[in-house]
């Protein structure tokens, strides 16, 4: 791996030219001074594209339709192509150019489309774990969110145990935490790539990993007193199969400590997901002792293709439910598809 590409521990260099950055600690001040005011702050949400020339050629409109609207950051649940692009070099320095021109932060989550499902003949038969690692050393560099006013982030990688995980992160904003996890679909990578048997070493180093995260994500929570919790996934966990008793193995787990952890919390928590391209805002997590559903549990999955959009959230540590979601269909410019 050439030095060019090697991550990085040093402060995040920011993405434009040398005389723009002596904007940087302005920029930075007046973030900072936005994220902590009392006032409902949105932000967006969208994932599984782009998945065609059409995506492609419209998202810059939806990223700035995002940024326009004010969002504080917007995250991207992952899958940034579709399931039959070639994972290249060349399509992922597009992504990060793609990303790194947001004007609004932006947060990605990597899904299965992006690494797990990269040894597939249509995808260039790659090895999908160096693939994972090219994600980490071109869209992870730094202590900073992408975009062009990159949102400081705290790593899992700051904890030496953990130091490969770059993809998990976690920061505040209007009195919540946001928190990301490396949980794609094809059931989590469980079964690696096809003619092993799961659970293969990687599934199982990561899902260690994602499990301390999110422990350590609801303890400072509780430690901070603050007002909710929103998680961030690429895959569909599968919440209708776990209730009629047909668990997928990759997600079992996650599924269990989402639980534990929203009941204990007893306060807003929000699971974020893309991967099955159906956009919706529910409440599937139920308690299985009651058969109750945890109704401080809110569910939503962004808009995927063949469907385009974005979700807008709030944050508001003075609403009792502290997050609100609308869903934002896209109605740009009429391209052929």
């Amino acid at each position: 791996m050439s030095n060019k590409h090697k991550p990085s521990h040093r402060l995040f260099r920011a993405p434009w030219p040398r005389a723009s950055a002596l904007l940087w600690p302005s920029l930075m001040l007046a973030l900072c001074c936005r994220l902590a005011t009392a006032q409902p702050l949105p932000f967006g949400l969208f994932g599984d594209t782009p998945y065609s020339a059409w995506e492609r050629a419209q998202l810059p409109g939806l990223m700035a339709d995002m940024a326009a609207a004010d969002s504080v950051f917007v995250v991207h649940t992952g899958d940034f192509k579709s399931g039959g692009d070639a994972c290249s070099d060349a399509l992922y320095q597009d992504r990060l150019a793609l990303f790194q021109a947001s004007r609004a932060p932006l947060v990605y989550a990597p899904g299965d489309n992006d690494w797990t499902d990269c040894h597939r003949r249509s995808n260039g038969a790659y090895d999908p774990l160096e693939r994972l690692d090219r994600l980490r050393e071109l869209f992870f560099v730094g202590e900073y969110s992408l975009g062009q006013k990159p949102l400081p982030l705290l790593r899992q990688s700051a904890d030496p145990a953990f130091g490969r995980y770059r993809e998990n992160v976690r920061w505040e904003v209007g009195g919540a935490l946001f928190v990301t996890l490396n949980l794609p679909g094809s059931d989590n990578n469980f079964y690696g790539v096809p003619g092993q048997t799961g659970p293969v070493p990687e599934f199982v180093a990561r899902s260690a990993a994602n499990q301390v995260w999110l422990a350590q994500a609801f303890a400072h929570a509780r430690d901070k007193r603050l007002a909710g919790v929103l998680i961030v996934i690429q895959a569909n966990p599968g919440f209708e199969a776990a209730r009629a008793g047909r668990p997928q193995p990759g997600y079992d787990a996650f599924l269990a400590q989402l639980r534990q952890e929203t009941r204990l919390f007893a306060k807003p928590v929000v699971l974020v997901h893309g991967d099955t391209h159906r956009q919706q805002i529910d409440q599937p997590l139920m308690d299985p002792a009651s058969g109750e559903r945890l109704s401080n549990f809110t569910r939503v999955e962004t808009f995927g293709w063949p469907f385009f959009g974005w979700v807008q959230g709030t944050v508001d540590a003075r609403d009792p439910q502290v997050f609100r979601f609308v869903a934002k269909p896209w109605r740009g410019a009429a391209l052929e598809r």
